[in-house]
């Protein structure tokens, strides 16, 4: 069974220093982690001059560049819709758990990161898919769990129970106990 987490929040909360940090730990305690970002601009992988480069300027619709050790797969859209994050998620392989950071007004389960020097409310109060609050300071009017932002071991044993009972186990997610030590 794949689990799907969003790591949820306003810029500059840390949502990517903590994903930095929770991959391993995860890892760590024998999860299969994927993760998918959602990224609010153009961007480009590809670099002019390289053959992958060239095979897109020239109008491969998909080119699929692989060595020893990884491959990666770029798709144009030419101008068709944004795909949306079920079809992301159709698109990776059977994981264990796959952690998204961005796509925040999705439906699916997520730990908001809030940090009060960013100066922006929580979301938490108006989405109900915040399963907890990974923050700095004691919010008002917090409603979900809260967890120390600086504490990923924490963060990492909650996703843990949280997978587990998604799953409907009875403390085991891929056969790891909870609570295993890294």
């Amino acid at each position: 069974m794949t689990h799907v987490l969003g790591i949820a929040g306003w810029s500059g909360a840390g949502k990517t220093t903590l994903l930095e940090k929770l991959i391993p730990a995860l890892v760590a305690r024998g999860l299969r982690v994927s993760t998918i970002k959602h990224a609010h601009h153009s961007f480009d992988v590809d670099k002019p001059g390289k053959d992958s480069h060239r095979h897109r300027v020239a109008g491969a619709s998909e080119v699929l560049i692989s060595s020893a050790q990884r491959f990666a797969l770029m798709h144009e859209l030419r101008g068709a819709p944004e795909p949306s994050l079920a079809d992301l998620l159709a698109r990776l392989s059977p994981i264990d758990l796959v952690l998204v950071e961005g796509f925040k007004r999705e439906g699916h389960a997520k730990i908001e990161v809030w940090r009060q020097c960013v100066g922006k409310p929580l979301l938490q109060p108006d989405d109900p898919a915040i399963i907890a609050v990974a923050c700095d300071a004691e919010p008002l009017h917090l409603t979900a769990p809260r967890l120390d932002v600086d504490d990923v071991a924490g963060i990492a044993d909650f996703i843990l129970a949280w997978c587990a009972s998604a799953a409907g186990q009875a403390g085991f997610v891929a056969g790891v106990k909870l609570g295993a030590a890294d």
